[in-house]
C-alpha cells in the first residue's frame, strides 16, 4: 500500500477572484473545471508543481477560513515572484519559525490561509 498526498478542497465564492489569486498571483495552473449544468456551482482543480488544490463553490465543500501548509523548497524565489506581480491585496513576508521552517503565509480572497513552508538549512 502507498498513500498519495492529500488534495485539500478550498471553498471559494467568486470564480474571477479565485483565478486572479491562484493563477495570476500564486502562479498555479487552472487545470480543469466542472459544473453539473451552466448555473451549478463550480468545482475546479489548480496545480503548481506537485501541489494540487480543489476549489469549490459547492456548499459543504471545504470551510472558509481553512489553513494549509504546503511544504516546498525555494521560498525566497516564491516571495520575489509574488512581490514582482504587485498584487494589491498581499505583500507576504517570510517568517522564521522556532520549529525549523521558514514560512510565507498568504490569505486568499475567501479567508483561506496558505503557508508555503521551507525547512531551514
Amino acid at each position: 500500500m502507498q498513500l498519495e498526498p492529500a488534495i485539500p478542497i478550498l471553498r471559494i465564492f467568486d470564480v474571477a477572484r479565485a483565478r486572479e489569486f491562484y493563477v495570476d498571483f500564486l502562479g498555479f495552473t487552472w487545470d480543469w473545471e466542472h459544473r453539473f449544468d451552466p448555473t451549478a456551482p463550480l468545482f475546479a482543480q489548480v496545480s503548481r508543481g506537485k501541489t494540487l488544490l480543489f476549489l469549490s463553490e459547492h456548499f459543504g465543500d471545504g470551510t472558509p477560513g481553512s489553513h494549509l501548509i504546503i511544504r516546498m523548497s525555494g521560498v525566497d524565489a516564491l516571495r520575489a515572484e509574488m512581490h514582482a506581480k504587485d498584487y494589491r491585496h498581499a505583500r507576504p513576508e517570510i517568517e522564521k519559525r522556532p520549529w525549523g521552517y521558514r514560512d510565507l503565509a498568504v490569505h486568499d480572497p475567501f479567508g483561506n490561509r496558505l503557508v508555503f513552508s521551507e525547512e531551514c538549512d
